[in-house]
């Protein structure tokens, strides 16, 4: 038995969903969720063999829900707006359903994770769902924090620092640890807003409060938190354009 949860603010949609499984005996929809917070509590409990994800939702997207799973599930997207679409398949989306879901489509869909099922990996899809794959640049970043979700506004952050596999993220609240790489977070950003300094810096244009040169042609960044971030060669050029030098 495949065991199914269904992830979407829309209650209709999770029962027009629901019937068409039905009519599939060998999967049992074990949770039906109407937000991501309870998508990611839900995977995390019962270990589903696939989800049926909306993209866009309120309080976390699909896209960020699956950015705080480890070892995610099979997905098939579910949503009212294609222009998600490409960024589902370049994602490595088993499939991609578009509301008002069609019988035959969603059967369709289901057949061709049965014949994916046993040489799909969803970990291989996360490098290109973490590049910024919903429309626009990201104004959050979306995080676990000792088994909680935490949503940090762009506003808030004083800079992001590498710090091996993972970034951290140091803004009014503290200091907290993503595993993400920075140039997929770099890509997801606003670059008006947030420049990449240095490889391993990100800033935000309005933290900048003074740049003082430094040595070998790069220059120190004093932040109005009061850290001191290096500024590189070509992460001065970057500063330049964004700041009409």
């Amino acid at each position: 038995m495949n065991k199914v949860i269904l992830i979407d603010d829309e209650p209709l949609a999770r029962q027009l969903i629901a019937a068409f499984l039905e009519e599939h005996k060998d999967f049992e929809v074990v949770a039906a969720c109407s937000d991501g917070f309870e998508g990611v509590k839900a995977i995390q409990e019962l270990q589903p063999d696939l989800i049926f994800l909306d993209v866009q939702m309120p309080r976390l997207s699909g896209f960020e829900m699956l950015e705080l799973i480890d070892n995610p599930p099979g997905v098939i997207f579910t949503t009212a707006f294609d222009q998600y679409a490409l960024d589902a398949f370049e994602a490595q989306a088993i499939d991609y359903l578009l509301k008002p879901i069609k019988r035959e489509r969603f059967n369709a869909a289901l057949e061709k994770w049965k014949v994916q099922k046993p040489k799909f990996s969803t970990t291989t899809m996360m490098p290109a769902l973490s590049e910024g794959l919903s429309a626009g640049y990201s104004q959050r970043i979306v995080l676990k924090d000792r088994g909680a979700i935490r949503i940090i506004p762009a506003k808030d952050i004083h800079y992001i620092e590498a710090s091996d596999d993972y970034i951290k993220v140091v803004c009014n609240e503290g200091t907290f640890l993503k595993k993400q790489t920075m140039a997929t977070l770099e890509k997801s950003l606003d670059p008006q807003q947030f420049v990449r300094v240095h490889r391993s810096w990100i800033v935000p244009v309005s933290q900048i409060g003074k740049i003082e040169p430094y040595e070998k042609e790069s220059h120190i960044a004093k932040l109005q938190c009061g850290a001191k971030v290096l500024i590189s060669k070509s992460g001065m050029a970057k500063l330049k354009i964004v700041l009409g030098w």
